[in-house]
């Protein structure tokens, strides 16, 4: 099956600073495929320069065929890419539905259309408070309203930062089942999470990153057969 969503030597700097040094990875329909690596290997700038909130200084960022690398974010978003910040970036001072509404894009062909209610499905405590102020949730309730404003731009592929970092445990697999149906719907996951036993539960593939590179590409079995990348990459010394 033909890749949906390539990266090709994807180079991006911060001011004089040089942090993605060259990264290629595909992502083909329907498939979730973690990036994991410690902090700062690059794993977030990767996401921020497939989204264009850091212009690329190098490389491709194909999307079926059609480079995307240096466009602005709200045009990748318009061909179907969706982002889900580490940080959440919700608009705290409208309602909940507001928010909602807000992410809403027109359907797009050969992927699914989501709504408002499938969403409350999802995230039952989001229809309970679909009027309040979104500053007014917690932190795991505000984690639901990004990946459901996400969700309906109806994307072609989304990329979701750290989704479970500081969520209780009982949310933590609410959102791991979420990921998972929304791959089983047809959609493209690119899933940076730090909680190895999740990647490797919810992944069809992973890449590891270290200083900026990619160091290792794999199924989870084969990097369960790989300690000294576990220990080099991604335990902590």
């Amino acid at each position: 099956m033909a890749n949906l969503l390539e990266v090709e030597r994807l180079h991006a700097h911060y001011d004089k600073s040089h942090i993605l040094h060259g990264v290629s990875m595909s992502i083909a329909p329907g498939e979730i495929v973690s990036l994991l690596g410690r902090n700062g290997s690059g794993r977030s700038t990767t996401l921020k320069a497939i989204m264009g909130l850091v212009p690329p200084t190098g490389g491709h960022v194909l999307l079926d065929g059609r480079d995307l690398a240096g466009e602005r974010a709200f045009r990748i978003a318009r061909v179907g890419v969706a982002y889900v910040p580490e940080e959440r970036e919700i608009f705290a001072n409208i309602t909940v539905d507001e928010n909602l509404r807000i992410g809403m894009q027109p359907p797009r062909p050969g992927v699914p259309t989501w709504t408002t209610e499938q969403m409350f499905a999802f995230f039952p405590q989001l229809r309970d408070r679909r009027n309040t102020i979104a500053g007014m949730l917690s932190g795991g309730e505000q984690q639901m309203l990004t990946i459901c404003r996400a969700l309906l731009g109806n994307p072609r592929v989304i990329l979701i930062d750290e989704p479970t970092e500081g969520l209780a445990p009982k949310i933590v697999e609410t959102v791991t089942e979420v990921i998972r149906d929304i791959c089983r719907q047809g959609v493209s996951v690119l899933l940076v999470e730090q909680k190895l036993t999740i990647a490797m539960r919810v992944s069809q593939r992973l890449y590891v990153m270290g200083h900026g590179q990619i160091v290792f590409e794999g199924t989870p079995h084969s990097l369960r057969e790989a300690p000294d990348i576990r220990r080099n990459w991604l335990e902590v010394n």
